[in-house]
């Protein structure tokens, strides 16, 4: 018998509010943390608006500002997400052994100096000629030493095991938009396997600068609705033009069912999937039968040991993109088959933004609570039925449903695609044999 994992803690920092109770009753009202973009000064840019994690500081974590005024938004997201999660799960030192704690994260690329950015693209005409030399120039002169360091993609879970004395397995996850779901897939894995027995798992990262919207917006990528922030992203819609940026980190506490019972924690829910796969197709569009999408679903759903109909509810990647929305649809319809027409399907993001690498891990939490509470969360900005996109996404309003089993997907650029599978603990699936449609 495999080892049964399960979540018994949770933390975030979002658009909508830095504790979880907070986001969860903001995102079933349906509202929307986009709003024009403050972080610097986008006036000349074509895309003016982002999802950011305003009016939050460390000091809501217990931390002092100052010692981390020189670190990364996404290393704060991240300390902050998991100082939360586990405090949530009431885990002490003395409870488990450091050598089986461990901590596996997505956090992605960053960019922190938006001021020295800025005063070399808005210079004068002969600087802007010579911006290799002058950005050159002022790296050897502004630039902090321990600035270099705290920038590495490693230091968040770095941050992480010094915190807690996790001196277990410690890794960063790169897998573009799926950075995050891999992360937490591939801790379950270690838990499971009898390497670990507490896995801190999830993501934190901020797209929100110069060089993250114009490179997405250069991409063709991002929502241009700059004079209606809180309608822009509107996944499955017909008039959808792109998502959001989004910013943020999410962390849960994955923990061995035996190991949890023993201390006798509150268990969250148990991850009972997990599936990974790739297009192998480009690296800006999914493939267009959506191959690798159906087939990480498929497999997380064989791990689970579910069938399609024991799937009530998936919150899925949904950007709000042209191309994802109508290859995500198709996708759930080859796993799914008439299935799909039954199944509640909702794209937070229509709230939160895209938090890129650490999406999947917020959306895994919002999976847990609308497990925890029987609330399917609304798909916002879904006024206008598109026949691409053809299944019940939950539009605009909250819904009320028992459910026991929940599907998360992530897609990303280059193709990477993971889906996870998150279950009632106490509604646990018995793993009898099933046959099922094949992706």
């Amino acid at each position: 018998m495999r080892r049964r994992v399960v979540i018994t803690g949770a933390g975030c920092v979002t658009p909508l509010g830095a504790e979880v109770a907070t986001v969860w009753r903001r995102l079933t009202e349906g509202e929307s943390g986009v709003r024009p973009l403050s972080l610097f000064d986008a006036s000349h840019y074509p895309v003016r608006i982002a999802a950011e994690v305003r009016d939050w500081d460390m000091a809501t974590v217990g931390e002092d500002p100052a010692r981390w005024r020189f670190h990364p938004r996404q290393t704060q997201f991240a300390v902050a997400s998991a100082l939360q999660a586990m405090a949530s799960a009431e885990l002490r030192e003395s409870q488990v052994s450091p050598l089986r704690l461990g901590v596996y994260l997505g956090c992605g690329e960053t960019f922190q100096d938006f001021e020295q950015f800025a005063r070399l693209v808005n210079g004068s005409a002969e600087a802007e000629a010579s911006l290799p030399s002058q950005f050159s120039a002022d790296a050897l002169r502004l630039w902090r030493p321990h600035e270099e360091a705290g920038l590495e993609l490693n230091m968040p879970a770095t941050f992480l095991a010094g915190f807690f004395n996790a001196q277990g397995p410690n890794a960063n996850c790169i897998a573009a938009c799926a950075s995050s779901t891999q992360a937490i897939g591939e801790a379950a894995q270690l838990i499971r396997e009898g390497t670990a027995d507490v896995m801190l798992a999830g993501g934190a990262h901020s797209m929100v600068h110069p060089f993250g919207i114009s490179g997405f917006h250069r991409l063709s990528a991002l929502s241009q609705r700059n004079d209606d922030p809180a309608h822009a992203s509107r996944p499955f819609d017909r008039q959808r033009d792109g998502f959001v940026v989004g910013e943020g980190g999410a962390i849960v506490v994955l923990e061995d069912l035996e190991h949890a019972l023993r201390r006798k924690a509150d268990i969250w829910g148990e991850l009972t999937g997990y599936g990974s796969a790739q297009d192998a197709y480009r690296v800006t569009d999914a493939h267009p039968e959506g191959r690798g999408a159906a087939t990480c679903m498929a497999r997380a759903l064989d791990h689970a040991r579910l069938d399609v109909d024991q799937i009530h509810y998936i919150n899925a990647h949904g950007t709000g993109t042209v191309l994802n929305d109508k290859i995500e649809t198709l996708a759930i319809k080859q796993v799914f088959g008439e299935q799909a027409y039954r199944v509640p399907i909702s794209s937070t993001k229509s709230m939160l933004g895209h938090f890129t690498t650490a999406g999947g891990a917020m959306e895994l939490v919002i999976s847990l609570l609308a497990l925890r509470t029987g609330i399917l969360p609304p798909t916002m900005n879904l006024d206008t039925a598109d026949p691409d996109c053809d299944l019940d996404y939950i539009p605009n309003e909250a819904r009320e449903a028992p459910i026991q089993h929940v599907l998360s997907n992530s897609f990303g650029f280059g193709g990477q695609n993971a889906a996870l599978v998150v279950s009632r603990y106490d509604e646990r699936s018995s793993g009898k044999q099933i046959t099922r449609r094949a992706a």
